[in-house]
């Protein structure tokens, strides 16, 4: 099956790429730190050698100075791998002081130890007690650099792995409240047409009709993986439910429209509004004889910040503790959808009271499409 038609395929394929991307750039990383090294080194190798140059020129026998820095840029050059080494073996504290303690020795031997066997300085050895103790400061300085370095970019990995695990389980949580959502849609509206047939065979016909285009809307977003519509295509499809309704409840259904042109292009997860009319539908007008008005208002609310869309009816309402205790399918998995796509700005409100109507709102924030 194609990768598109599950919505976590996406994340892992961004991760793949991700991976070829970061060996990428981590080859062309050891490159260029390799070059800045050796650069280091020759730079160093100069300005620690100006003098005899200025006094004697330049020939081939001055190179041997400058290339007795090499030693001691490589001892802090490896400071990188040993880092990492140290990050991934965690040896005891014991054995990385020891390690570092080895290093630092080394590094100020090659410094001012090893320079003045080999070119035979006449200094006495307690000239070398402060250049020493330097060079370990220095060694000191760049090792601890290099291990806040790499603390910092291990703890930036495992905020991208948790990052991207959060990703997945929202990705994987959102399809499977879509496939539960898709087959209750599907029982309750052939529940509908079932019952229509028994009062009015024609209206199930062309009912029957009806569905077949509200059906095409949902296997259309099963099939691409994205539930992603526009709000005009979400209404279009709630004007499809009402119309199936209203062969069924005739009369008893009044709807008022007030819809916002504005908020038409808008995104906003599919089967989202119709779940919201079905309630009503369900509980206002299935259960009593009498007619009733739903009333459907879209609208930009919060300086063009938030995306309100209501449904309310007037019918017997509910008392809002039970409501939220209730074990209702439709507005749970919606309201759910909402706060995994977009967060604590997500979500249905509501407002009911015995005898009071029940009004929905859904608040879709502009700022996360």
């Amino acid at each position: 099956m194609h990768a598109s038609r599950h919505p976590f395929c996406g994340i892992l394929l961004n991760m793949e790429q991700l991976t070829y991307t970061t060996t990428e750039s981590t080859r062309r990383m050891w490159r260029y730190y390799v070059q800045g090294w050796l650069a280091y080194a020759l730079l160093l190798g100069v300005a620690l050698h100006l003098d005899d140059i200025g006094k004697h020129g330049f020939d081939w026998s001055g190179l041997l100075p400058i290339l007795a820095v090499l030693p001691q840029a490589l001892i802090l050059a490896l400071h990188w791998p040993l880092s990492g080494w140290l990050e991934r073996k965690r040896p005891p504290l014991p054995v990385t002081a020891l390690i570092h303690a080895a290093g630092a020795s080394a590094f100020a031997f090659l410094c001012y130890v090893l320079p003045a066997l080999l070119f035979g300085t006449s200094q006495s050895l307690g000239a070398y007690v402060w250049p020493t103790l330097y060079a370990l400061m220095c060694y000191g300085v760049i090792a601890t650099a290099f291990q806040i370095v790499r603390a910092n970019a291990a703890r930036r990995r495992q905020e991208a792995t948790l990052q991207q695990a959060h990703a997945l389980l929202v990705a994987s949580e959102l399809n499977a409240l879509r496939s539960k959502l898709n087959p209750h849609f599907l029982f309750n509206t052939l529940h509908s047409i079932i019952a229509l047939t028994r009062k009015n065979p024609d209206a199930a016909e062309t009912a029957l009709f009806q569905f077949s285009d509200m059906l095409r809307y949902v296997l259309d977003t099963e099939k691409t993986g994205n539930d992603r519509v526009t709000l005009e295509d979400e209404l279009r499809f709630t004007r499809d439910y009402l119309e199936l309704e209203s062969l069924r409840l005739g009369q008893r259904l009044k709807i008022e429209w007030e819809l916002d042109d504005a908020a038409g292009g808008h995104p906003l997860p599919a089967l989202s509004l119709q779940p919201l009319v079905e309630n009503s539908i369900k509980h206002a007008f299935n259960p009593h004889s009498r007619p009733g008005t739903l009333h459907i208002r879209t609208r930009i609310d919060g300086e063009g910040r938030l995306l309100a869309l209501t449904v309310g009816d007037d019918g017997p309402g509910a008392d809002l503790d039970a409501v939220r205790r209730s074990n209702g399918l439709g507005l749970r998995t919606v309201d759910r959808r909402l706060q995994l796509e977009y967060g604590p700005q997500g979500g249905l409100s509501i407002d009911t009271a015995p005898g009071a109507g029940f009004v929905v709102t859904m608040s879709i924030p502009l700022a996360a499409q």
